[in-house]
């Protein structure tokens, strides 16, 4: 099985693309990239088992109803009060609030934060992988998935404090990874790991998008299903990360 993870970002620049090779009790990082495009990505997908990308797959339900409402001039939609309540629902997917009550954060607002350029592109590049055949379920059911690295390594318990912009605490993080999972080869990428916070969440999405091959994952309840395939659904690691090598 192969898997690839990516870090994704409003352009090519930032953008990082890792396959993970698995094979009897190995996993071997084959691929790093930086400075990735759309057209590599939907590539990449056609050849892998899973691919979890980092970030928003769709928008909250109730802010694409209140964005057309209001461009339509619509004033008969209740509870547009513009109060903090209010504007929560409209910043935050169910996917979101999910993680929240299992990690203790917030993800960022796809529709309130600069997140929302990103998520543009992942618009594009959805449909381009589309386009290849390759069935789109935003809810994660599919190839492609939406991954979250942050909080799928502190699910499986490392501490992600400062690692995005210190290199020092990514190199500390990434030996004890390779101490939890001395079965995990990175061959000779673990010096741009270190160099680059986006080549880093890469792997890490591609570690996590195995876990969501093997089925560890909480999916969206039955009555949210719908709502995820609109909004998108981040597959959080069930497991630890010994469990990616069953």
């Amino acid at each position: 099985m192969r898997t690839a993870g990516v870090d994704l970002a409003a352009e090519p620049k930032g953008t990082a693309l890792a396959v993970i090779d698995w094979a009897d009790s190995r996993a071997s990082l084959c691929e790093l990239q930086l400075g990735v495009a759309d057209n590599i990505i939907a590539r990449t997908a056609g050849t892998v088992e899973k691919l979890g990308i980092d970030c928003a797959f769709g928008w909250p339900d109730e802010f694409v109803h209140f964005v057309v409402a209001h461009s339509s001039g619509d004033q008969s939609r209740p509870g547009v009060d513009g109060g903090m309540d209010w504007r929560r629902t409209l910043a935050y997917r169910e996917t979101d609030r999910d993680v929240r009550k299992r990690t203790g954060r917030w993800p960022l607002s796809v529709s309130t934060d600069r997140l929302g350029l990103t998520a543009m592109r992942c618009a594009g590049l959805l449909a381009r992988i589309s386009e290849t055949g390759i069935i789109v379920d935003r809810s994660g059911s599919g190839v492609v998935a939406e991954i979250y690295p942050g909080a799928s390594l502190r699910l499986w318990g490392f501490s992600t404090t400062g690692y995005r912009t210190e290199p020092t605490i990514r190199k500390q993080l990434l030996q004890h990874i390779q101490d939890v999972a001395p079965w995990l080869d990175l061959g000779p990428f673990a010096p741009q790991m270190i160099t680059s916070a986006d080549a880093f969440d890469a792997v890490v999405a591609a570690l996590a998008a195995r876990s969501a091959a093997l089925g560890f994952y909480e999916p969206p309840e039955p009555s949210m299903r719908d709502r995820a395939r609109r909004e998108g659904w981040i597959l959080l690691p069930s497991g630890s990360l010994a469990d990616l090598l069953r």
